[in-house]
């Protein structure tokens, strides 16, 4: 009887311990309404030329240099980009690819609904891609782009969100989103930005 009342206060332990991390992964799902709150604090943004944006992490993933700092030590790639509304998201794709995972589509459905609402129409976005700091640097750089343009062509083709309103630009480990942690998984997010207001 002793034996089966310490294993029921186990399992009751174990069961305390695990509810607050089934509430966190339930916090961790990203709804409409969160979106539409944080991508419309807009006020303002510096003038944004993507593609040279994008220029400038394809040069700076190439850099060789025996002075090269480590990744968590690099200044930002773009650091413009560090003041704007935000909204982060985990978005699953097949290793090494810019597949987009099928679990994903729900999170992706979610920001097509918040980018239709009312408060947000007015604004134009930027989908920037992001890769924790393993493999090749120049790689990484490649395979960020073409997740967020991944991303972009889901929320255009799939979602029929307007092509007009979606930029892309991948900044592989140029910009780690947690620089002390340049191998953490938070480093693959892909981010959504408020850059312009259009009416």
């Amino acid at each position: 009887m002793r034996l089966m009342s310490r294993q029921l206060g186990l399992l009751a332990a174990l069961a305390i311990a695990i509810a607050p991390a089934a509430v966190r992964s339930q916090q961790a799902a990203i709804n409409r309404d969160d979106i539409v709150t944080e991508l419309s604090k807009f006020e303002s943004a510096p003038a944004i030329d993507v593609a040279a944006l994008r220029q400038q992490v394809a040069e700076r993933s190439k850099s060789r240099s025996r002075n090269e700092p480590p990744p968590q030590k690099r200044p930002p790639i773009a650091p413009d980009l560090l003041n704007l509304p935000t909204v982060s998201v985990d978005i699953q794709f097949d290793i090494d690819t810019p597949v987009v995972r099928p679990e994903s589509y729900q999170t992706l459905g979610r920001i097509a609904d918040a980018l239709v609402h009312a408060n947000l129409l007015p604004y134009e976005f930027l989908i920037v891609g992001h890769i924790e700091a393993t493999g090749k640097r120049e790689s990484n750089a490649l395979l960020s782009q073409r997740r967020a343009d991944a991303i972009r062509d889901v929320l255009v083709n799939t979602f029929k969100i307007s092509s007009k309103r979606l930029q892309s630009v991948g900044l592989g480990e140029e910009q780690l989103l947690d620089a002390a942690h340049p191998t953490a998984p938070v480093n693959q997010q892909i981010q959504i930005l408020t850059v312009a207001k259009t009416l």
